[in-house]
């Protein structure tokens, strides 16, 4: 079964953006959801499979319209709401700001 992240030989989705862009983040937020990541994973709270699998699991409109960082943010979210770590909507922020 393909999964959105799936779009080898997909067409439709215009040039690949070859520039490079020598920043790995562009807002501190990113930084900080990044930071996050390696400090729960670190500690167990999930693995890479576990995280990667829950990126690849977002509704297509959803991970279409999310940036890279923002599909973190949001397996990360998911992963601490399955786990029973925070209650569900927790970390919802009015207007969807991050």
């Amino acid at each position: 079964m393909a999964r959105i992240n799936d779009v080898g030989g997909t067409q439709g989705f215009g040039p690949v953006d070859t520039t490079d862009d020598t920043e790995p983040f562009h807002a501190d937020w990113e930084a900080r959801v990044f930071g996050i990541w390696n400090a729960l994973r670190a500690q167990g709270v999930f693995n890479l499979d576990e995280f990667r699998d829950t990126v690849e699991s977002m509704p297509p409109t959803e991970y279409l319209a999310t940036s890279y960082y923002e599909r973190w943010y949001l397996a990360l979210v998911a992963l601490l709401e399955r786990k029973g770590m925070i209650a569900p909507g927790e970390l919802d922020e009015p207007g969807g700001a991050r």
